[in-house]
């Protein structure tokens, strides 16, 4: 006969990971709230629920797995199941199977292909890559009628914070997502009242960590995160209530362009050199299936049409957009012109760029007496605003981005070539100004005609 298994009742916050019915349920975003605790209780919970569901606990390494899972749910199921050290596997009377595993590289993940799980559990999901998870999602299958969930705890920071933030904090869906599959529940050590009680010093020591860390651990911050390059990133300094521009306001488009991408971020500059990026177009191959990418063409049109009724001071681009094609001899700089839109090369050093980006960023105390950043984003800019403070510092150069995930950075790279730039603040708004400044453009346009 089996060993009953009792615990103590979950906390309010783990209450509601036990409770969510949704297909991808993330738990977490700070240290203390309680993550292996719910992997381990939910996971035995659905096994004497539901008898023949087949379970999967997943953690980056072995001792990992071993410490966090393993060696605690050995005590708790003694005579209530049977653990195989073999497969690493806890089998129940009722046909329930628990099983254990880690990916310590990429190419581990691999060896679930083929394998069908009725659950699985990504305990610290953002130690996984998104090919690692895209891998395991396709194991959530099965022809009975169990439930089909995966179950993810994670802390802001790792090789998967990019793509558990787009999915479980920015709700930005691609593809065949579908956000009603998707929910997330904060948890922090304050929520973990057993911790506290047991461990009154562990918040003192959340808030003696450093700058960043500290954010992220201790409140959950998605924004920062150990490796991130712009740790000058704040979202309530950074984001601004859009407003009507006055007349005045110098203005660029500054872009990225390429099949995989096209970014480009229209910017006006005050007449105190203070810059607001108002407006955003964000199209290519790097969002997934359906994405085609846009070729010249269709890049020039969008371009304008994000310009709007805007004077442009200046179309930014990088060199390459100059290179030639052998077949044509036309670079893409020379399309760009033949459908309206005549690019400024600007400098592709890209160690000024990002400290010009850092400077940009970082608050300073203006004419005014406030202390602000002179960059700022309207709200509806939602891909540079995503992308940005997901940026990590190089390994092999420091003083530089890394540039994988790619996707992330091709509307930081836009904004690095508007930041390098040499830009001149805008005027107070003078008619006669503006009818020169239009005349000027109008000049240029027909003499590159």
């Amino acid at each position: 006969m089996a060993t009953e298994i009792t615990f103590a009742p979950p906390q309010p916050r783990q209450e509601l990971f036990f409770s969510a019915r949704e297909r991808y349920v993330c738990y977490g975003g700070a240290r203390g709230g309680g993550k292996s605790w719910c992997v381990r209780h939910k996971a035995v919970l659905m096994a004497a629920r539901w008898a023949g569901i087949r379970i999967l606990i997943l953690r980056r390494t072995l001792v990992e797995l071993r410490e966090n899972h393993i060696r605690p749910m050995r005590a708790m199921l003694r005579g209530a199941a049977e653990y195989r050290a073999t497969d690493k596997t806890f089998e129940f009377p009722n046909g329930s199977l628990i099983a254990f595993g880690y990916c310590d590289s990429e190419s581990d993940v691999d060896q679930y292909q083929g394998q069908e799980y009725d659950v699985i559990f990504l305990d610290e999901a953002t130690h996984f890559t998104e090919y690692q998870y895209l891998t395991l999602t396709a194991c959530l299958r099965g022809a009975n009628d169990f439930p089909k969930r995966m179950y993810l705890t994670c802390n802001p920071g790792g090789v998967g914070h990019a793509w558990v933030k787009r999915l479980f904090i920015d709700r930005q869906f691609t593809g065949s997502e579908k956000p009603e599959d998707y929910v997330f529940i904060p948890a922090r050590a304050t929520d973990n009242k057993v911790l506290m009680e047991k461990d009154p010093g562990y918040l003192e020591r959340l808030n003696n960590l450093p700058k960043g860390l500290r954010e992220a651990w201790r409140d959950g911050n998605w924004d920062v995160f150990v490796g991130q390059y712009f740790t000058e990133w704040d979202r309530e300094k950074h984001v601004v209530e859009p407003f009507q521009p006055p007349d005045g306001w110098r203005w660029y488009v500054t872009m990225d362009y390429g099949l995989d991408m096209l970014a480009a971020l229209l910017i006006g500059v005050d007449e105190r050199g203070e810059a607001y990026v108002v407006g955003e177009a964000y199209e290519g191959r790097d969002l997934g299936d359906g994405h085609d990418g846009l070729i010249v063409s269709e890049a020039a049109e969008a371009v304008k049409e994000l310009a709007g009724g805007h004077v442009i001071t200046a179309y930014l681009a990088p060199p390459d957009l100059w290179n030639a094609r052998q077949e044509t001899g036309k670079s893409v700089a020379d399309i760009f012109a033949e459908h309206g839109v005549y690019l400024t090369k600007t400098s592709n050093d890209r160690i000024d760029g990002w400290m010009a980006v850092k400077e940009w960023l970082k608050p300073r105390v203006c004419e005014d007496g406030i202390e602000r950043p002179r960059l700022r984003f309207f709200p509806n800019c939602r891909n540079i605003i995503r992308t940005l403070p997901l940026l990590q510092y190089d390994e092999k150069r420091p003083n530089d981005v890394k540039d994988s995930p790619h996707e992330l950075t091709h509307a930081p790279d836009a904004l690095r070539g508007f930041c390098v730039y040499r830009t001149a603040a805008g005027s107070e708004p003078d008619a006669a100004a503006r009818v020169k400044l239009i005349d000027r453009l109008g000049k240029r346009k027909r003499r590159r005609q």
